[in-house]
This record gives C-alpha cells, structure tokens and sequence, in this order.
C-alpha cells in the first residue's frame, strides 16, 4: 500500500510538492496537480498515484519514450518558463483545451477479429497529392523559441518520416529554406491582416515556392486572454526585450520581409468575412482549406463559397473559450460538406487511438501540433520524429485490432 501524502517524512512531502507544482504548468494536468495539492493524503493521492510516477522523471533520449506525452515533461525540463507557458496555454479557465482531449474518451474502438491483417497501408490522397500518413504537421509558429534549428529541424524529420508538414505564417525560418529541408513543397497557413497587398504578397511568394495548398486562419480575430500563459511568464526573469520589442509588427518574421507592412499591427484582422474568401479564391489557384470552421452552418457556406477543404479546429484552445472541443463538432461538418470536399482536424491528438477515432467519425486527416513542439523542444530533430514514430505505430495498432487494413476501412461503424 502507498503511503499517503501526510504520512510522508517532510523532506519526501516537499520534493513531491514541488513535482506537483511541476504538474500545474501544464493545462492538460493541473487537475490532477491541484487535487493532491489540496489532499490530506488520502484517496486522492492514491488514486493518481500511477499517473505522477509514470511521468516524473522525465526521459534523457527520445530512444526512451513510451509515447508522446512523456515529451511533454523533457520539453518543460528545456524551455524558459515564457516559452513554455506560451505553448501549454489555453484561453481564460483553458477549459476549450481540455475539452479537446477529453472529446477522444466519449468514444471507444470495436474490435474485429479473423481479419488478415499483415499489411496495413496508411496512405491517402488529399486535394490531389498523395501523403504517406493521415498524421500532417500542424502549423506553429516562433519555432525557434523552442528549439535553435525550429523549422529546419521539423522540416527534415518531417522529410525523414514522411510526413507532410504545414508552414505557418509566423514561421522563424523562410519557407524556402523550409522546403529545402523537407525535400519538397510544405503546404502553408495565412493569417489575414487588414492589408490585402500584405496578403497578396504572401501568396504570390508561397505559390512561387511551390505550395500547393493554403490554409486560412478563420478562428482568430482578435487579441486572446492567455492567463496561464500570463500567470507563467511572471516566472520568467529573463530580459526579453531583443525577442520581443520595440513592437513593430513582422520585424523579426521572414515571411513579411519586402512587404510594406506600414500600417498593420497585427496578424489578427477582426474585419473577416466571405468576401475575404472570394477575393482569395480569384487571387490564387492554391488549394483553399479553411482552418478553424467548428459549425455545420459554416460548413455549409465554405461549400457555396467554392473552398477545397476544411480544418476543424479551435486553434489548440487558443481561440474562443467555447468548451467545445473539435472531436465534439467534427460530425456535424463532416455531415454538412456531404462528401464535396474534405474535412480534416486538430486538437488534442495525443494517441494513435485518437487518430483513428478522428478517421472513423469522417476526417480524412488529423494536424498535430504541441506533441511534435515537444519533441522538437526537448531533442530537436529526433525527437520529431520520435513522435511521429510513435502516433504512427499506435495507429497501426489499432488499424489492425479493429480490422481495418487501409484507411478507406475505417468507418463510422469501427467505434462506438
């Protein structure tokens, strides 16, 4: 039998009060933190027991991960507390970012049995491109706040495992340097500012480059109330201010170098409508996937509007603090579009298990992003791919208990 928390000698009390409060940086565990905090020992404390000894050493390799949320603590152990707190932050009470995790727990897999299943294929296709894996890079940006090589080092293990990876307009590193690292085009995110001579440039360049998809930020209009980010960063004692100002927007972002940015103070534009799609759909011949639709209405529209695909996603819970999370909207999109065009989606995809459960309700692809931020923060390149490593062979694993040989197998009917 454990021994409880009050029971402990106080040099073993304060060290396992101190992990706790390790635990409460992280939004996806501050729970879990604050019940045993506020425990007097007892069944609380032994209840989640298991959880905090699974995960309170953090790894030394990405050789040593068991599966991707041990990243998690090896990236807190390496970045500044800032950083950190930018990454793991929701909005308000982060109640949409948990809301986005627990959505995968409403469903469960049905196994099949006496299936040969040997062989099991998890490519597809998508706006007319062949992609090895349903597992796409979700864009991030500042990548060099977590790791000195950032995109580079996301762009070859991308390359390395196979992935296909999604740029972000925020991007530290230029999106050719970019796809020279990733041996071929990355697809790229657009933030609309209030200039359309902004947004021009930015897709002349990308399409230059070879992108042949653009994703377009609909979910973020304006300014957010990151408050676990704010209540993190009061940690922080480090001098800033080479990073982070005077504030002039795109000063340190490549992808606005040699574009008269006069005028625009942010990549947010709360002046968004379907005109912007429109004028956007004459402008390009890029795919146009919208990112951030959450709503069988807004499905409906992209459609009439002539987009190529949507991302359902709430922008990690970093957007609105609906307490909604993407798992919980995708069938109703995936109802709306009616099989014209494809859905994809992000948020909270920590499992092999989760991207088949996104499969089965209708997405034709899932995005992560803080997983492969973690394996980027603690190990650089390796340990990218060890998170891409990982997610693919657990979802091999359940491709193969439910049955299901290629992903044009996995329907609604594999869960319940």
């Amino acid at each position: 039998m454990r021994t409880p928390l009050s029971s402990q000698p106080a040099p073993a009390l304060a060290s396992r009060r101190k992990f706790l409060r390790f635990l409460a940086g992280s939004p996806l565990l501050a729970p879990i933190a604050s019940r045993l905090l506020l425990s007097d020992g007892g069944d609380a404390e032994v209840r989640a027991a298991d959880t905090v000894a699974m995960i309170e050493q953090a790894i030394a390799s990405p050789e040593a991960a068991l599966n991707v949320f041990e990243f998690e603590a090896a990236a807190k152990a390496k970045l500044p507390p800032a950083h950190w707190g930018y990454l793991s932050t929701g909005v308000e009470d982060d109640a949409t970012l948990r809301a986005n995790r627990t959505a995968f727990s409403k469903y469960h897999l049905r196994p099949r049995r006496l299936i040969d299943v040997r062989k099991i294929d998890q490519s597809t296709r998508l706006f007319g491109l062949d992609v090895k894996t349903p597992i796409l890079l979700a864009p991030v940006g500042s990548q060099k706040a977590f790791h000195d090589d950032g995109e580079t080092a996301v762009a070859r293990a991308a390359r390395e495992q196979r992935h296909q990876m999604i740029l972000s307009t925020q991007t530290t590193t230029s999106v050719e340097d970019v796809n020279a690292a990733h041996g071929s085009p990355v697809w790229y995110q657009l933030y609309p500012t209030s200039s359309w001579e902004v947004t021009k440039g930015l897709i002349k360049r990308v399409q230059a480059a070879g992108c042949p998809v653009v994703m377009v930020t609909v979910d973020q209009l304006s300014f957010r109330s990151t408050e676990t980010f704010q209540r993190i960063r009061r940690t922080d004692d480090r001098d800033c201010a080479e990073c982070h100002s005077p504030r002039v927007f795109g000063r340190h972002k490549p992808m606005y170098q040699g574009l008269n940015t006069a005028g625009v103070t942010s990549n947010l534009f709360a002046g968004l409508t379907w005109e912007f799609v429109d004028r956007l759909r004459k402008e390009t011949t890029l795919k146009i996937v919208l990112k951030g639709i959450v709503t069988r209405e807004d499905a409906q529209l992209s459609v009439e509007h002539g987009v190529d695909g949507l991302l359902v996603s709430n922008h990690g819970g970093r957007a609105e603090e609906s307490g909604w999370g993407t798992l919980d909207s995708l069938p109703e999109v995936v109802e709306a579009v009616a099989g014209k065009i494809p859905v994809l989606i992000d948020g909270g995809i920590r499992r092999g298990t989760d991207v088949f459960k996104a499969l089965a309700l209708g997405a034709r692809a899932v995005c992560i992003g803080r997983p492969y931020v973690w394996g980027l923060s603690a190990f650089g390149q390796a340990g990218v791919e060890k998170v891409l490593n990982l997610l693919r062979l657990e979802l091999e694993f359940a491709m193969k208990h439910a049955g299901t040989r290629s992903l044009q197998e996995i329907t609604r009917s594999c869960v319940g």
